[in-house]
């Protein structure tokens, strides 16, 4: 079986979260020469699977199985890898199962490697993500077998193969907001407290603005406000409350405790309740790093180009490898379908994203 081969088959295998679609078994026996462990949690399937070649490094290469819903709209079946008009159409093309044949097919056939090659591999990092890549990276701390490095093969080029890597990504921080009034008659707004009118000329103040000016990786945490909603549909009654949803993706210099500070300032004098979810914490790898140094030197060799090193994007798994303080990039195809109908990468992609892994292994020391 080739990459192009395998890529089909694993388009093929429809796996949506938090279903693996028989993928991790197939790899396991696929890799029948590597030491294959289970860390199956909650209905979610998990696999870590590894060779040992010598004494060196642990480079571990991570990733998904699982993809979101086709939905409506495929000009064709998206469970079929269908080639038309120069591209390969299917769901999980870009996100990411490119990336996953690419890194399977390059570790099966290393020959030569100075320490260990290894899989992780979850079908759950689509859907809520906490009994996937985190519940083996546990495991691998209990065992003493956390790996040095790891790349995730996540979709991170923009405009070109080759043309970018992630080395963080910024935190994610949920806030939601209960401001209090007192219901009334629209008639008499004077004998009521409308919280509408309250938040209104104070949202000017907070919605969109920057709480941070970012840096040379990380463009700045904003406040985006996601959804506001009160009264009962009707036109004679104001509201007893308000309720306002935010996200912030947050850099490294902001915290909850610097929102909930623009909270208080821009909300004071009014009656309300804050709270605040984090999903997702900011990370960085520092670009001095050998994996940094060795993907660049990888992608340079196979494509000709130097990439350029990214935060931007929402979250990955990538997260968890950094809680465990592994340095982590991310890198593989275009990312312009992830998600929607007609999902599409090309050929030329995936069997290039295959050849720079296998010349990272090669040039790994």
């Amino acid at each position: 079986m080739d990459i192009l081969e395998l890529f089909k088959k694993l388009i093929e295998s429809k796996s949506e979260t938090p279903d693996d679609g028989g993928i991790l078994d197939f790899i396991a026996s696929y890799l029948s020469d590597f030491t294959a462990i289970r860390v199956d949690a909650a209905g979610v399937k998990n696999l870590f699977i590894y060779k040992k070649f010598g004494e060196g490094e642990h480079l571990c290469f991570a990733g998904h199985v699982d993809v979101v819903p086709a939905g409506r709209g495929w000009d064709s079946d998206p469970y079929k890898l269908v080639e038309r008009d120069g591209y390969l159409y299917g769901r999980g093309t870009q996100d990411m199962k490119s990336g996953v044949a690419a890194f399977t097919q390059a570790v099966k056939e290393a020959k030569n490697f100075s320490g260990t090659l290894s899989l992780l591999l979850t079908s759950d990092e689509e859907g809520e993500a906490t009994d996937g890549t985190i519940r083996v990276l546990e495991y691998l701390k209990e065992h003493e077998m956390l790996p040095d490095a790891v790349v995730v093969a996540e979709p991170t080029c923009e405009d070109v193969f080759g043309d970018a890597i992630k080395v963080g990504r910024r935190g994610s921080i949920n806030g939601y907001i209960t401001l209090r009034g007192k219901q009334g008659h629209a008639a008499y707004p004077q004998k009521a407290i409308n919280p509408i009118h309250n938040i209104a000329p104070r949202l000017a103040n907070m919605a969109g603005v920057d709480l941070d000016n970012g840096d040379e990786y990380f463009s700045p945490s904003k406040f985006v406000v996601t959804d506001i909603r009160a009264g009962m549909e009707v036109t004679n009654v104001t509201p007893n409350e308000l309720k306002m949803m935010f996200n912030v993706r947050n850099t490294t210099l902001t915290t909850q405790k610097e929102i909930k500070e623009f909270v208080d300032k821009n909300l004071n004098g009014l009656d309300y309740e804050i709270r605040l979810t984090q999903g997702s914490y900011p990370f960085r790898t520092n670009t001095d790093t050998k994996v940094v140094k060795n993907i660049d030197k990888a992608i340079e060799n196979i494509t000709g180009c130097k990439p350029k090193h990214s935060t931007a994007g929402g979250t990955s798994d990538a997260r968890f490898v950094a809680q465990f303080g592994v340095d982590v990039i991310e890198f593989g195809v275009k990312n312009d379908t992830i998600h929607a109908v007609n999902e599409r990468t090309t050929k030329e992609e995936v069997v290039g994203l295959y050849k720079v892994f296998k010349n990272l292994i090669d040039i790994w020391e």
